[in-house]
């Protein structure tokens, strides 16, 4: 059976008491009602026995925290779960980028020599706009997406799960879509595609609202009246965008939403997700959304496999790894 590879999968380092406890009543005030704080933890075994049980062989392991002393202790952290299941866990680097110098050094810790006690990172992991205001686009990271463009890194980019409640109901729900799709158009304008080619960039959520607002991009966005300072052209940015991948969680399988994704990338592009490993994903809805995917009638069941493993195009370590 050929393995189903899982991109979007969170963690994260044990906690005390006391920070779980923190953490839920950062995430109550902000709308998100998790019932109590043990649901914040993340536990290996329940994770093993789930993704045997879905018959997921290796999840990409991401968490991006907020502060860089927390995110290199992250880092540390998916480094030595690998290095114990190196064929079940896949390690994406998290990157600090509201400060390129610490990126820069990030990615070499991570990746350079032996990595972290023997253990390189697969890729990494970026958030669209860290602490709700450092863009990917912004041009103080122009040496760090040209050190990711000189090493062909596969990149997965989260939106920000950490944002004020909106309307009150929490960011998760419906604000992140908006933020992926408004930075990946973001990205297009500056001409990040452009000058960094060699970049594999997934984005989360089927890439957020971008799917079902890139008609009107394509139409629009290169009118007279939209600024547009790098000349980007519509068979330019057309292209651009169906270089990204989209990957399927955050229950993103349904036709409603994954068809939009099809029509703008191809199922080529279309990357296993569960977001699992996160309050707001729940096993129940996890499998749901593996079910809907696996029976999406607008895919053959050779190009769902597929799905399973477009992964392995972005992270070739990992295709050693499994030794495929």
């Amino acid at each position: 059976m050929a393995p189903w590879i899982d991109i979007h999968a969170h963690f994260s380092p044990p906690m005390t008491e006391s920070e779980q406890f923190s953490r839920w009543q950062a995430m109550r005030s902000e709308a998100f009602l998790v019932p109590t704080p043990s649901r914040l933890g993340w536990d290996l075994e329940s994770t093993l026995t789930y993704m045997d049980r879905a018959g997921i062989t290796m999840q990409m392991l991401s968490n991006i925290p907020i502060t860089l002393d927390t995110l290199r202790a992250s880092n540390d952290y998916a480094a030595s779960l690998v290095a114990k299941y190196p064929t079940r866990f896949g390690f994406l680097a998290a990157l600090p980028t509201d400060n390129a110098e610490a990126c820069l050094a990030e990615i070499a810790r991570c990746v350079d020599g032996e990595g972290i006690n023997g253990v390189k990172a697969d890729g990494f992991a970026v958030t669209a706009a860290y602490k709700g205001t450092a863009l990917l686009s912004s041009p103080t990271l122009n040496d760090v997406w040209a050190d990711l463009d000189r090493r062909h890194a596969g990149v997965f980019c989260h939106p920000y799960a950490y944002a004020p409640a909106s309307l009150g109901r929490p960011a998760p729900l419906i604000e992140v879509a908006f933020e992926t799709a408004r930075v990946a158009v973001d990205l297009l304008y500056s001409a990040h595609f452009r000058n960094y080619p060699n970049v594999k960039l997934c984005l989360a959520h089927c890439g957020g609202a971008l799917p079902a607002l890139s008609g009107r991009l394509l139409a629009l966005g290169t009118e007279a009246w939209v600024p547009n300072p790098n000349s980007i052209t519509k068979t330019e940015m057309e292209e651009q965008l169906k270089r990204l991948y989209l990957d399927t969680a955050g229950n993103t399988a349904s036709k409603s939403t994954l068809q939009p994704g099809l029509g703008l990338v191809g199922h080529k592009h279309i990357v296993y997700g569960s977001d699992c490993g996160v309050p707001c994903t729940t096993e129940l809805t996890a499998e749901a959304n593996r079910y809907t995917l696996l029976n999406y009638d607008g895919l053959t069941k050779e190009e769902i496999e597929e799905v399973g493993q477009n992964a392995l195009q972005l992270f070739p370590q990992v295709k050693l790894r499994l030794g495929l």
